[in-house]
């Protein structure tokens, strides 16, 4: 079917009719699908230059590091380049095992369950154990993920203000105590940057009989006191029932989990689509998200010099002038107000050598888009203050400071 015939079939109208990524591809504004031909931990080169990465969830800079890779190769050459099949099947090695086994000690929970993609981690629990007659709470800034899970449930959704755990409770108590009921939020959000109040979540949680499920993707190794998360971070992993998690940040691969008792494990480990109709995870990356969990624990030096960096990043911004909203982690969202005044400051960041993320409707209002910045224990000190004094020159030129 030709182009010209395409356009006559109704479902593809919304096609034509999207113009929006074409008109900035057009003036040079287009901020997406930039293809990186060389990596180099904090550097990455783009159309022959080389820019500071200041846009990855690599938040260790273990991406780069020789266990990691030394362990992914050995993997590769013992067991190929992947498993074609489910873990249902035949997809399962010694492997995944060893690192369910590794994870669910490390999160302080009695089993795991390793699944391909982080994604899948929310997807395939929440529509697993929802069922009919269940409702789902989830904050209105959770991720894509934790909605599309409650999507595809056959329970009920109800999406509470981000943050506004009264109004969580009001939506509670309307229900009632009578039904199977799961609160799931992200316990760092990652545009915002700020931390879930488990304390209080926990507590209405347990006064109406909810479960209590984070997203822990942007916390494993950021947050707790041996980078084991947002639990771990108040002291009340026990009080937590499920916490799921990816292995393309901190664990510098891709893939996720969900952590929990192993009653509740073996329960999706049977009724969840998502881990039953996929293919495992390769065996290259199962290795490599082991090994760096590993280096993880056994190079604690990294987290400090992950938050040295955030302190310094945060301190520089609100010292300019910026606006970076109630972050409190390596996250860092600079506002920038309209659009296109925030793809032109990205277009003359990434032309001065600083890579960052633009956010744009309809991930937030057309008034608040803002650039994502995100820290690496990796980055130097001097590579930080280069990237502060880019913005501070386009900020001021742009008349964002």
């Amino acid at each position: 079917m030709d182009t010209q015939e395409l356009q006559q079939v109704a479902l593809f109208e919304k096609c034509r009719q999207f113009t929006k990524a074409r008109e900035l591809q057009a003036i040079g504004l287009y901020p997406y699908f930039n293809p990186i031909s060389e990596s180099e931990d904090t550097v990455v080169v783009i159309d022959g230059q080389k820019r500071i990465m200041l846009g990855s969830n690599n938040y260790l800079g273990l991406t780069h590091h020789p266990k990691v890779l030394e362990a992914a190769s050995r993997a590769l050459s013992r067991y190929g380049s992947g498993c074609t099949g489910s873990r249902f099947l035949n997809g399962t090695l010694d492997l995944h095992e060893q690192l369910e086994n590794a994870l669910a000690e490390f999160l302080g929970k009695e089993a795991c369950l390793v699944f391909s993609t982080g994604y899948s981690a929310n997807l395939g629990p929440i529509s697993g154990l929802v069922g009919r007659g269940d409702v789902v709470y989830l904050d209105k800034l959770d991720h894509a993920s934790i909605v599309d899970g409650a999507k595809i449930s056959y329970g009920e959704t109800e999406r509470f203000n981000h943050g506004d755990l009264a109004n969580l409770e009001r939506r509670l108590e309307r229900n009632g105590n009578g039904r199977g009921a799961m609160i799931v939020v992200d316990g760092v959000y990652s545009m915002e940057g700020n931390i879930a109040d488990v304390p209080a979540l926990t507590r209405i949680a347990r006064k109406y009989g909810a479960a209590l499920a984070l997203d822990d993707a942007h916390a494993l190794g950021v947050l707790g006191p041996n980078g084991d998360g947002t639990a771990a971070h108040y002291g009340m992993t026990d009080e937590v029932d499920i916490i799921a998690g990816t292995f393309s940040k901190s664990l510098a691969s891709i893939g996720g989990f969900v952590a929990s008792s192993e009653s509740v494990i073996h329960y999706p480990k049977h009724h969840s689509r998502p881990l039953i109709f996929t293919a495992s995870l390769p065996p290259s990356n199962t290795a490599g998200v082991l090994a760096a969990l590993h280096v993880l624990q056994q190079e604690p030096d990294r987290r400090d010099r992950l938050w040295a960096n955030t302190r310094r990043l945060h301190e520089g911004f609100r010292s300019l002038g910026f606006d970076i909203g109630p972050t409190e982690t390596p996250i860092v969202p600079v506002l920038i107000g309209p659009m296109e005044k925030t793809f032109l400051m990205w277009r003359r960041l990434f032309d001065a050598g600083v890579f960052t993320n633009p956010v744009a409707p309809p991930a937030v209002p057309p008034t608040q888009c803002r650039l994502r910045t995100s820290l690496m224990a990796t980055h130097t000190f001097e590579q930080i203050d280069f990237a502060l004094e880019q913005f501070a020159l386009i900020g001021r030129d742009l008349g964002v400071i």
